[in-house]
């Protein structure tokens, strides 16, 4: 008897500390849009897929070993500006002069550390630009020809302009200035477009994390707009625009058209929304995409998440390239609504 009792007691024990277990996870994006699945082959979908499959992997290694929400979403981020697929390092979009001008963000949600760049051509991989402008400078934001000069001497990887130059982005950039396109019409759904572009997305990739301390952080990194003007700067370097993190409610990185989100806060407004009205993650992030972001005329999504491991992905577009894991059963990759 005593025996049983002894087995029931560790098996209630051992349950009780499996569900004690801390919530872990990582949630990234690729950009929203209007990308249209009849357009896409199965090989490009499953390269996007697997992309974001690689990113979110990396990521979430590093949160199962006890590495840190900043280390995750990094080396998350880096994977996809790394890759040619989305409009952030190599495949970044171009703006009128023909060459890649990109912004990056990083926001820790434990101290409300932040740093950022605008407007950088020469760094390979702007969000490591923005996590040294945060640790080894007293800065939040520096931008252009400065801000890859403080990454140069930082020792961080450096690359041609050419580097970042697809050819498919600079096809586009030509269509664009052939047909005079301002850098207001990308906010246009497909259909009401007159350059027949079919592939079109807003420019970012980002990331969110909970890590095993229970802190948060959130990054975010941009070629921007097609045909911008030259000098431009988007909302994915402006923190509580495009990237928000805070450890009393939750992290969060954007992807649509910069100059709505700007006007609107929309990252910390999430944020906001979760402190003052103490409205749950969801309800506060499907209220700033799906009333406020669209009540002005703007368009496009965010990720979020708390420190209870919760996800909000909310966008107002037909599409947003997205990916999730966490430890608490949740692990998705999608693209499409």
């Amino acid at each position: 008897m005593k025996r049983l009792l002894l087995l029931l007691a560790m098996t209630l024990t051992i349950t009780s500390l499996i569900g004690q277990e801390k919530p872990i996870g990582i949630v990234i994006h690729g950009g929203a849009g209007y990308m249209n699945q009849a357009n896409l082959s199965e090989a490009e979908i499953e390269a996007y897929e697997k992309k974001l499959n690689d990113a979110l992997s990396i990521g979430y290694t590093i949160l199962l070993e006890g590495g840190t929400s900043e280390e995750a979403i990094v080396a998350a981020i880096k994977t996809l500006e790394d890759s040619p697929l989305f409009n952030a390092g190599k495949g970044s979009v171009l703006c009128n002069e023909e060459i890649a001008e990109m912004d990056a963000s990083i926001m820790l949600g434990k101290t409300l550390n932040a740093g950022a760049v605008a407007g950088v051509q020469l760094t390979k991989n702007p969000i490591t630009a923005a996590q040294i402008v945060m640790t080894k400078s007293p800065h939040v934001i520096l931008s252009g020809k400065g801000a890859d000069e403080f990454a140069k001497k930082s020792g961080l990887a450096m690359e041609k302009p050419a580097y970042f130059i697809t050819e498919q982005n600079l096809e586009r950039i030509k269509l664009l200035k052939s047909e005079d396109k301002s850098e207001v019409e990308p906010t246009l759904p497909i259909d009401k477009r007159k350059n027949g572009i079919n592939d079109l997305k807003f420019g970012t990739v980002g990331a969110v994390a909970l890590d095993q301390n229970g802190d948060l952080a959130a990054g975010t990194s941009s070629g921007g707009m097609a045909n911008k003007k030259n000098n431009r700067i988007g909302d994915s370097p402006i923190i509580g625009a495009g990237t928000y993190a805070n450890n009393q409610s939750c992290a969060v990185s954007c992807t649509g058209h910069g100059e709505y989100f700007i006007r609107l806060a929309v990252a910390h407004e999430v944020s906001a929304l979760m402190i003052h009205r103490r409205w749950d993650l969801d309800k506060a992030a499907s209220y700033v995409i799906h009333q406020e972001l669209e009540n002005l005329g703007g368009k496009g999504g965010l990720i979020a998440m708390d420190r209870q491991g919760n996800v909000s992905m909310p966008f107002n577009t037909s599409s947003m390239f997205r990916a999730v894991k966490t430890n608490q059963g949740l692990s998705e990759v999608s693209i499409f609504k």
